[in-house]
């Protein structure tokens, strides 16, 4: 068997590539391998959202994104949005004045990075808040909206607790049905001749300096595929499989739960954007149930205050009734094991810490109904921008680091690696994720006083 181009894994970064070097660069001969069917191992467990909206140093994030949602907008258009794109935003609250300052001096440097125009509304400023559209994800506003006016907030979103002083709402965000985008572009690779061969990759096998072919096992049997270019896609095992090349790639993994909680009593109304309450908060207990978690150790951290991020959003149309939750609020590097292992209080403290935001939620902590939790692994680099080019032994590429970001930023990341691939015109932002920058001893110097969650939820 042979391939023009081979790649190792079928989650989205897989897949993104095979559509661009098949469907944009027409390149017919292109292999996906995995063990798993396409798209099952993390790209399924995404919060499925995008966003522009990315803090420097520099450019990079925001050009880097706002390629990837034109590139997003474009598919939409040709498909009469099969993946149910919308743009209502997201939407950052915050009680603590300082905040609200920190929200002004952050937006305007975003902005001022190209992410779109900031408008302020604190009742001096002579601007107009258009809300947001349910489901258009054209004709709407770019940049962000900051609004100082407690009124404002609560008349726009009156289920928000009333101790929220100040709101941004960026504004090329939104989210779409991962699986049906990525399924729409499987579709279309293997339309231009892409397959997809189920597989475990055991080897790569190098000869005079470069790719000659790679290994995979079938239940136990052997299949040799001739390729002389491989392209390591493995999501949260990308390091592992560099290590068949030779190669050690800067990756770690953080595991991220997702919760699926039924908003039985509709506490939440079904069009808003993505809320996200950015202050740090202490959990709400009974004086009884403070006094009996400080009774004993291994359940007084529930007494800590916890970090801000605490975020959630509808999934579903209208009828629906299912919330996605969502508060990394505990991040450790680790090794991906699956199935994904989540501690059985952690829906318990989802919920507690978004009464804060959502007091009517509060509802449901006497009888929970029975969420859907799950989960997968975010792998990313040291400064959380991804790998995506050439490694140094011939016909061999990666594209991924993603972390949380592949479904936003998917598009822009097969593209780049396709023109790297077939030798296409690069955007200027391409140096800025290549494993070669970890070369340059001011790069390195810089990653000291970076900050590692930039950008992240």
């Amino acid at each position: 068997m042979k391939a023009d181009v081979l790649i190792c894994g079928a989650g989205i970064a897989g897949v993104v590539a095979a559509y661009h070097l098949c469907v944009r660069q027409g390149i017919k001969n292109v292999v996906l391998v995995d063990e798993r069917p396409p798209l099952t191992l993390t790209s399924d467990k995404s919060t499925e959202c995008y966003r522009n909206w990315w803090p420097g140093p520099g450019d990079t994030m925001v050009r880097f994104m706002n390629r990837s949602i034109d590139l997003l907008e474009e598919l939409a258009d040709e498909s009469g949005n099969y993946f149910h794109m919308n743009r209502r935003g997201y939407v950052y609250l915050t009680a603590v004045p300082e905040q609200a300052a920190s929200f002004q001096e952050t937006a305007a440097a975003i902005s001022a990075l190209g992410a779109g125009p900031l408008r302020i509304h604190d009742g001096h400023h002579e601007t107009v808040y258009q809300p947001h559209a349910a489901h258009d994800y054209r004709h709407q506003p770019d940049g962000a909206d900051l609004i100082l006016d407690p009124a404002l907030i609560h008349a726009q979103f009156p289920f928000i607790s009333d101790t929220a002083i100040a709101a941004l709402h960026p504004r090329r965000c939104g989210w779409l049905s991962a699986q049906q985008l990525g399924m729409y572009l499987l579709d279309q690779a293997r339309a231009h001749g892409a397959q997809v061969v189920r597989g475990r990759v055991t080897g790569v096998n190098v000869g005079n300096g470069r790719i000659q072919s790679v290994t995979i096992d079938q239940d136990g049997t052997p299949l040799t595929i001739a390729t002389a270019v491989f392209v390591n896609a493995a999501g949260p095992l990308l390091r592992q499989v560099g290590q068949m090349l030779g190669v050690d790639l800067p990756v770690f993994n953080e595991l991220h739960g997702k919760i699926a909680f039924e908003d039985v009593l509709r506490v939440i109304p079904r069009d808003i954007p993505l809320m996200i309450w950015n202050d740090p908060l202490m959990l709400p207990w009974s004086d009884e149930e403070r006094a009996w978690l400080a009774e004993n150790e291994e359940t007084r951290w529930l007494l800590q205050p916890f970090p801000a991020g605490a975020h959630f959003r509808p999934e579903g149309g209208m009828e629906a009734t299912t919330l996605l939750l969502l508060w990394t609020y505990h991040v450790t590097r680790q090794e991906p094991v699956w199935p994904t292992q989540f501690a059985p209080e952690y829906a318990e403290v989802v919920l507690r810490g978004l009464t804060r935001m959502v007091p009517g939620l509060a509802v449901y902590l006497e009888r929970m109904p029975k969420p859907n939790v799950d989960g997968g692994y975010y792998c990313k680099t040291q400064e959380n921008r991804p790998l995506i080019g050439p490694l140094p032994l011939d016909g061999a590429y990666v594209i991924g680091a993603l972390s949380g970001y592949g479904i936003m930023g998917g598009m822009a990341a097969g593209e780049l690696l396709a023109n790297h691939v077939a030798g296409g015109t690069l955007p200027d932002y391409a140096p800025a994720f290549l494993l070669s920058r970890y070369d340059d001893p001011a790069y390195r110097a810089l990653l000291d006083s970076w900050d590692a969650a930039a950008g992240q939820l």
